[in-house]
């Protein structure tokens, strides 16, 4: 069931799609490296994991989705949002704790949520949004809208054992679910030839009788054709499948994390041969869609955008004490 990609010919695309891809990316990549530098300023407390180098994930799997179709993660979960359509300014007063934030500043990285935009949720329990995923595919089965839910988690989590009696249970029922392994290779700290006897994670599905497909994760447009693949196959009734994005974070698992398990080498390394931006900027310039001004034009524009999101979310008060009392399942008396 399990399959590596095959040798293909280069995805097909045009300039404004390759162009609106670019724009997603360099939008979520700005935006990391400013809450990154929030972070480090004492702006943003907590946690804070950064999606910085995975950006051809979930750009690739949005532009796959159709209107109704779901996304579920866990707490590397910015990119998510903003791929989704949910406000820049929002998310970023979010991460500061301010009142302007989705949450009004009481839930903070790991916890904002859009019915509107379909986004059911960063979740900081690792492997928790996996059955909720498939809780999402159930219920698109059982009112029959159509809709398929796409549940994103990385390495680390697919050795938790509610994934697997999610597996179970998906196929069991045909559920419309995608799951999709972003697969980073080094989960919390851990690299995944130490910490998982079978490493090549498009198989955890064999012995459930889910397919899975092995993706270039650094590569958006291998990642929207897979990812349409998988939602079409799910959409049709036939049931989940699994894809494993094999990509690459730069920074460490939070900003916490010093990273002292891998080489720098390494990381430049992938940086400079396997950048997803980079790439679709090469791409771009070679097929002479766009020239060096126009990309600066863009980047500048994406700054701007980034800044005014910062700008607001510092400017934004701290919630009001009163919120402690708002949003909390009080015990019924009697």
């Amino acid at each position: 069931m399990a399959k590596k990609p095959s040798k293909k010919s280069e995805p097909k695309t045009d300039k404004d799609e390759l162009l609106s891809y670019y724009r997603e990316m360099l939008l979520i990549r700005r935006f990391e490296e400013k809450a990154g530098q929030l972070y480090g300023m004492g702006q943003i407390a907590g946690f804070c994991h950064l999606y910085i180098g995975q950006e051809a994930v979930v750009t690739g799997c949005r532009a796959a989705m159709k209107d109704g179709d779901q996304m579920i993660t866990g707490y590397r979960d910015h990119a998510h949002m903003l791929a989704c359509g949910m406000e820049s300014r929002g998310i970023m007063a979010e991460l500061t704790g301010r009142s302007g934030g989705l949450s009004r500043g009481k839930g903070g990285s790991m916890h904002m949520f859009s019915t509107e935009k379909h986004f059911y949720g960063g979740h900081g329990i690792v492997g928790a949004q996996v059955p909720l995923g498939a809780g999402l595919g159930f219920a698109n089965k059982y009112l029959g809208n159509g809709s398929v839910s796409l549940a994103f988690f990385g390495d680390g989590a697919s050795n938790q054992g509610q994934v697997y009696e999610t597996f179970n249970m998906a196929k069991l029922w045909d559920l419309p679910v995608v799951f999709i392994i972003e697969n980073n290779q080094y989960a919390m700290g851990t690299s995944v030839e130490r910490s998982s006897a079978e490493t090549e994670l498009y198989k955890r599905g064999s012995s459930f009788e889910i397919e899975g497909i092995q993706v270039d994760g650094m590569n958006v447009l291998e990642v929207r054709d897979a990812a349409a693949k998988a939602i079409k196959h799910a959409r049709d009734g036939k049931g989940p499948m699994i894809l494993e994005m094999k990509t690459y974070r730069y920074r460490g698992h939070s900003m916490s994390d010093p990273a002292k398990y891998r080489s720098r080498d390494e990381v430049t390394k992938t940086r400079s041969e396997r950048d997803p931006i980079d790439a679709v900027r090469h791409q771009l310039l070679d097929k002479g869609w766009a020239d060096e001004a126009d990309l600066k034009a863009l980047d500048k524009e994406i700054k701007e955008i980034v800044k005014d999101a910062a700008d607001f979310s510092l400017e934004s008060p701290e919630p009001d004490p009163s919120e402690l009392w708002t949003d909390v399942l009080l015990p019924v008396e009697g």
